[in-house]
């Protein structure tokens, strides 16, 4: 018989089906939390230092509490892989205000609520075909747009509508029309045999993989109008779990309508897996 998943909660390794979340937690009730994404290679986490960092900004922006130190929630991270007998998988870690009071105003002392899962990793994704959004825009003025919140409506509202279209993506402009990225991903170009990206006050979330790009190329970071985007011969997506081609935009292919050199350099590389 096939052994049920297990999830840490608050400290304990239970089964996915005895976890109980309190009808008031403010995560559930009002999206007032945070949550990361991570890749996990031979039992542990990779870029572990870079996803509590970017957790830990996103707590004082919010001004959460830290109710577990970033060691013990990267021992918890091993340990809920580790349970669920998997050496390779995705762990998602959610961090939630925890339960309130009705209303708008947080608990004077709260008590995060915080949850971790895994899964398999899933398959490498295909090529995609996107479009550019218009349901919604991302707010490069909110410090939001700066972190990993609970509330994606936005994202999910987009990704919507690219379904509805029959595509597998959508990409996202800010208030001022700049490209800034996808519903799931950062987004880079190859424009003038540059590589760009938009930068973070575009309104660009601090991915750990656009971090890491950065770091080992030379890159660019420029606003992206639709029109510049049209001139790129590659365009490419990122996150903690994969480097995915863009091949078409709005029905109109990029470049060649192949996979380019620099994209498929990373795409074969140790990028995400460290």
């Amino acid at each position: 018989m096939k052994s049920t998943m297990k999830i840490w909660h608050n400290g304990h390794l239970i089964p996915v089906e005895q976890v109980v979340i309190d009808p008031s937690d403010r995560g559930f009730a009002l999206g007032d939390g945070l949550f990361e994404t991570l890749y996990c290679r031979d039992g542990v986490p990779v870029h572990l230092d870079a996803h509590l960092a970017r957790l830990t900004e996103g707590m004082k922006i919010l001004s959460l509490p830290l109710a577990w130190s970033p060691a013990r929630l990267a021992e918890a991270l091993t340990a809920t892989l580790a349970v669920n007998g998997l050496k390779e998988g995705v762990l998602r870690l959610i961090v939630t205000r925890g339960p309130g009071p009705r209303g708008l105003p947080p608990p004077l002392h709260p008590t995060p609520t915080i949850l971790i899962s895994a899964a398999p990793v899933p398959p490498r994704p295909e090529s995609a075909r996107v479009i550019i959004a218009t349901v919604t825009r991302r707010n490069e003025g909110s410090p939001l747009s700066r972190i990993k919140s609970l509330n994606y409506l936005d994202n999910i509202l987009a990704r919507i509508e690219a379904e509805q279209a029959g595509v597998d993506d959508a990409l996202l402009r800010n208030n001022r029309d700049m490209i800034v990225e996808s519903t799931v991903s950062n987004l880079f170009a190859v424009i003038d045999d540059l590589l760009v990206t938009p930068p973070i006050a575009d309104g660009a979330l601090p991915g750990v993989i656009r971090e890491r790009v950065c770091s080992l190329n030379a890159v660019e970071e420029r606003s992206l109008t639709v029109d510049a985007l049209s001139e790129a011969s590659e365009v490419f997506l990122t996150n903690s779990l994969a480097v995915r081609p863009v091949v078409a935009i709005n029905g109109r292919a990029v470049g060649d309508g192949l996979l380019g050199p620099v994209t498929r350099r990373l795409v074969d590389s140790r990028l995400i897996s460290g």
